[in-house]
């Protein structure tokens, strides 16, 4: 058994010292699946950190115990813990593009991984680490091997890192956010290799994810996270079927699918309680629709029989139960009306769209070979409405925006046209140029390499809005800065703050935030909610359906997250292997779909 008991974890940050973990207690046994759930910013990750003794240098565990088969983690010495890590329990991170080593081809890192906790060397380590590639499904392996990880496709550093885990066969894996990344088929793939894993090496897995879907699919128990504590844990069956606590039941609230199209999703008002506060009473009471006065003065206990407990007063023994609420616990926000100039009008126009990129020259090469990563794409976005671009992982969604947004040139050949108000942006230049950028903007797939590491949240976003509106002034930017922060939930204090100082979730919010700024009339997203919890992604979503009614602005959605496009798309485009291979009305392709790709894509879509 891995256990946590009373777990306590302080970081000393600028604004006092934060309690990240108060008293959490959590076991997982060999074999079994525990999901932690739970908003950006409740702890989740800090968890895994503190289990595998990889605490940011400001972070230190106050009190608690964490013990592995009996032995005592916190006590073990750093030489001990060496072989732990990887050996025994292994660990995927959330961000892989800064967790692989940049200047090591992805092989060398496999390597030092399976000869360090393997008894494997040389060629036999080559050939384990192929075949991991393989079963996460990276295509051409043994060419892959030798790559290194900037010529690789979000998804598909996410696979190397689990294949790269998963090859040491550690006892327990910590899976932070494992398939954040991942397309549904591969997606489908790694859970269905865990679970495989699981049943012949009998793994205890320690499941971290804002997916609920996948862990309705995966866990055996679930434990939801708020504000540092856990405040419910159930088996996962009844977790779904009856939620007792009131986050849970608004966390499940807040899924989009297409029942819901057209209507304001159930996003839970305010955010998460700064954690350098003393809390006097319940720390989900300022956000809950049921609070009494007593929750505002009494904190509640974790109660009930082990793996069956809820922290709520109003849900303990003799408590009143859930009553009329004395406030609506969720955002209220009118049905979406038809976007201002919504219709048939194509806004953005892309006729025969290729993308190719040379690759090196080898010795004996005359012509340095090239990969098409595009081919002939060819889709249109009509003005106030959204086109959602889906499929695998490498099959050139991303490369697809970069291109129309013009962030590939002098990298790779594009050919083709990429219309935007009859204004092909291929030809542009200079100032023409520029002004066609604060009409279009993009929403990058990894929050953390999109935003400048030596600069405060208000001047990443001051930054954009000086160089796209050069006449307004650092007042009215800053007026601007902190009404977009508050839209996408934000508080004003973080507007100081350093990116490394947020979760991945926060991160991802300042990223929207920057793209929203300069109020562009077409937005390239890719992956902008991959990143963000349940209720989290329903206040973005329905921040971007209230900026297309009230402004027109249309959105080119790339994701691969099919219940939010069947909530937001209008139009859906399926991309494999850099061509699209069906397209149409969002109904009509997601509920009668013609290609065969396309209903093996949907096949693997998790519900609940």
């Amino acid at each position: 058994m891995l256990a946590i008991d009373q777990l306590q974890v302080e970081l000393d940050a600028e604004a006092g010292i934060v309690r990240a973990i108060d008293g959490l207690a959590l076991a997982i046994r060999r074999g079994e699946t525990f999901a932690l759930v739970g908003e950006s910013g409740c702890g989740k990750s800090m968890t895994a950190l503190a289990l595998m003794r990889l605490l940011p240098d400001s972070g230190a565990v106050t009190g608690g115990d964490i013990t592995l088969d009996g032995d005592d983690l916190l006590g073990m010495p750093e030489s001990a813990m060496r072989s732990v890590r990887g050996g025994r329990i292994g660990m995927i991170f959330q961000e892989p593009g800064t967790s692989l080593n940049p200047v090591l081809t992805v092989g060398q890192q496999m390597r030092e991984t399976i000869e360090t906790h393997t008894a494997l060397r040389g060629d036999a380590a080559r050939a384990k680490a192929i075949d991991w590639l393989r079963r996460v499904g990276i295509p051409e392996p043994e060419r892959r091997f030798d790559d290194y990880p900037f010529r690789m496709s979000g998804g598909q550093k996410q696979r190397v890192m689990i294949a790269m885990t998963l090859a040491a066969e550690p006892d327990y894996l910590v899976a932070d956010e494992p398939t954040t990344a991942l397309d549904v088929t591969i997606q489908k793939q790694i859970l269905d290799l865990l679970r495989d894993l699981q049943r012949e090496q009998g793994m205890g897995l320690l499941l971290i994810t804002h997916d609920l879907a996948v862990v309705a699919g995966m866990a055996h128990h679930v434990a939801l996270m708020y504000a540092g504590q856990i405040i419910e844990v159930a088996p996962a069956a009844q977790f779904f079927a009856s939620p007792r606590h009131p986050y849970a039941q608004a966390l499940l609230r807040a899924l989009p699918d297409s029942g819901r199209r057209g209507q304001a999703l159930a996003a839970i008002a305010g955010t998460v309680p700064p954690l350098t506060q003393a809390f006097t009473g319940c720390r989900f009471a300022p956000r809950c629709g049921f609070a009494q006065p007593a929750c505002h003065s009494q904190q509640p206990a974790l109660a009930g029989p082990a793996g069956d407990q809820v922290r709520c007063l109003l849900l303990q023994p003799g408590g009143p139960g859930l009553v009329a609420p004395a406030a609506a616990p969720l955002s209220t926000a009118a049905p979406a009306a038809v976007a201002a100039g919504a219709g048939t009008t194509p806004l953005l126009q892309v006729t025969g769209l290729s993308v190719s990129f040379q690759l090196r020259k080898g010795f004996l090469q005359k012509q340095p070979p090239r990969f098409d990563a595009v081919k002939g794409v060819s889709f249109q976005v009509a003005a106030g409405q959204t086109l959602a671009l889906v499929g695998e992982s490498g099959c050139g969604k991303t490369t697809t925006g970069k291109a129309i947004v013009q962030l590939l040139r002098g990298q790779a050949q594009i050919n083709g046209q990429a219309l935007l108000n009859g204004q092909n942006l291929f030809d542009l230049e200079g100032a023409a140029l520029r002004e066609a950028r604060r009409t279009v903007q993009i929403i990058f797939q990894d929050p953390f390499a999109s935003l400048n590491p030596r600069m405060r949240v208000a001047e990443i976003l001051d930054e954009g809005l000086a160089a796209l509106q050069p006449g307004t002034t650092p007042a009215d930017r800053r007026q601007r800065i902190e009404a977009i922060a508050e839209q996408v939930g934000l508080r004003r204090e973080a507007l100081q703050r350093w990116p490394h100082e947020f979760s991945g979730g926060q991160r991802q919010r300042i990223a929207i935030a920057r793209a929203l700024a300069v109020n562009p009339k077409l937005i390239v997203c890719d992956e902008p909610t991959s990143a963000l919890d349940v209720s989290v992604q329903a206040q973005i979503l329905n921040l971007l359906r209230e900026l297309q009614r009230e402004l027109g602005v249309s959105y080119l959605f790339i994701t691969h997250n099919i219940a939010v496009v069947e909530y937001i798309a209008d139009t859906v485009a399926v991309m494999r292997a850099g061509r699209i291979v069906e397209q149409g009305a969002c109904a009509d392709v997601l509920e009668r779909p013609v290609d065969d790709y396309t209903r093996t894509l949907l096949a693997a879509v998790p519900r609940l």
